[in-house]
């Protein structure tokens, strides 16, 4: 006799999810910035937000940008977005960017990442794209650990970006890459 299993999956978002996807999202930077952003950096409107997800999910700006979302039975506790790769170095033909990989912060370490993982490459895959990048701050030793376990690997691209644009908060970041095909 076998125990149940969790009703967990992954699927492309719908318009419907843009609320959950929006509020994930701005919790999931106050958790994971708050040391690193000032406090009016992640004020950002819950509404504006979620109009915006809704936007980009009824109306995205290329249609290679998809947003895949992980779920535990009807929740939202994570979500993916892959598009064509924007780096001037990497071909937006070839190469797709994994532009946001975000889980819950209280439901990491329970599978739902290498699921979500899993299901973007297999978007990226379907959309005919080769190689995959990601950018990352370069101190998420957590993330970094997680992508080079599957497969991820540094290449030699880093960038540091200004947040604010007056020079105050700058995060450097690096590029992961992987073979996907």
């Amino acid at each position: 006799m076998s125990s149940p299993s969790a009703d967990v999956s992954c699927r492309v978002a719908w318009a419907d999810d843009a609320p959950a996807i929006a509020r994930l999202q701005l919790a999931t930077r106050r958790n994971d910035l708050a040391e690193l952003l000032p406090a009016e950096a992640l004020a950002v409107d819950a509404e504006e937000a979620e109009a915006a997800w809704r936007q980009a999910l009824v109306r995205p700006a290329d249609a290679r940008v998809r947003v895949v979302v992980a779920l535990e039975r009807n929740r939202v506790v994570g979500f993916a977005i892959t598009s064509p790769a924007l780096d001037p170095d990497c071909d937006p033909v070839a190469d797709a960017e994994l532009m946001e990989f975000t889980v819950d912060p209280a439901e990491r370490g329970k599978g739902h990442g290498s699921r979500l993982l899993q299901a973007a490459v297999d978007t990226m895959v379907a959309d005919r794209f080769g190689r995959a990048v990601l950018w990352l701050m370069a101190g998420d030793d957590a993330l970094r650990g997680f992508l080079v376990s599957a497969g991820w690997a540094a290449d030699t691209a880093h960038r540091e970006l200004d947040l604010d644009g007056t020079g105050a908060t700058v995060v450097k970041q690096v590029r992961l890459h992987t073979q996907l095909a």
